[in-house]
C-alpha cells in the first residue's frame, strides 16, 4: 500500500471547520509523526485495537474516570460528529470502561472511536461495530455507576496530555495527537 502523505495543518487564521481531520485514507500515523515531529506527540505502545475500524481520526472530546464509566456512557449517548473520545481511566485494568451497550450507541450516534487508558469488555461485538476502540486491554468486569468523572478537562493517556480539540489519528501502527490549533 503507497504511503499518503499527511493532511497540512491548517492554517490559523482561516476559519476551523467542523471537522478539521482527513478521512483515514488520506495519512498514517508514521506519516503524522515524521511530518510534525515539533508538535506530534505519539502515545505510548501497548494500545490494542479492539473496534471494527482500524484507523479512526478526529477531535478530541475528553473524560477523565476512574473505575466509572457514567461520563462516558452519557457521552456516547449525545452526537459525536466525527469526535474521538479520549478517556484517561487511570490505566486502571480492573473494570471495563466501555463494553457492547455503549459503544453501539456511540456508533449510531457518529463517534469516530475511543482511545482509553483503562480496559474495554464484551470484545466479540465490538469487533463487529463500524467504531475505532483502541484500550490497553479488557476484562469482563464492568464499572459501578456512581455518576463520577470530569469532561472536557486536560487528560494524560498512554504517557501524553490530550486537550478537547486536539486532533488524534490511531492505526495500526500507533497513535499521534495533533494541537488543536
Amino acid at each position: 500500500m503507497p504511503t499518503l502523505s499527511p493532511p497540512p495543518l491548517p492554517d490559523p487564521s482561516a476559519p476551523v471547520p467542523a471537522h478539521p481531520v482527513p478521512p483515514a485514507a488520506a495519512w498514517s500515523t508514521p506519516d503524522l509523526a515524521d511530518q510534525h515531529p515539533d508538535t506530534a506527540r505519539v502515545l505510548k505502545a501497548g494500545f490494542i485495537s479492539f473496534g471494527g475500524r482500524e484507523a479512526f481520526a478526529g477531535p478530541a472530546q475528553t473524560v477523565k474516570c476512574f473505575e466509572d464509566n457514567s461520563k462516558v456512557k452519557e457521552l456516547a449517548s449525545t452526537p459525536g460528529e466525527g469526535r474521538v473520545l479520549v478517556v484517561d481511566g487511570g490505566g486502571s485494568l480492573r473494570r471495563a470502561l466501555l463494553g457492547d451497550m455503549i459503544a453501539a450507541a456511540a456508533a449510531q450516534n457518529g463517534w469516530a472511536g475511543f482511545v482509553i487508558d483503562g480496559a474495554v469488555r464484551d470484545v466479540e461485538v465490538l469487533r463487529t461495530l463500524d467504531l475505532g476502540v483502541k484500550a490497553l486491554d479488557s476484562i469482563p468486569l464492568k464499572t459501578d455507576k456512581r455518576g463520577l468523572g470530569d469532561v472536557g478537562v486536560r487528560v494524560e493517556v498512554g504517557g501524553v496530555l490530550v486537550n478537547p480539540g486536539d486532533r488524534v489519528y490511531a492505526d495500526a501502527t500507533g497513535i499521534v495527537v495533533l494541537p488543536a490549533d
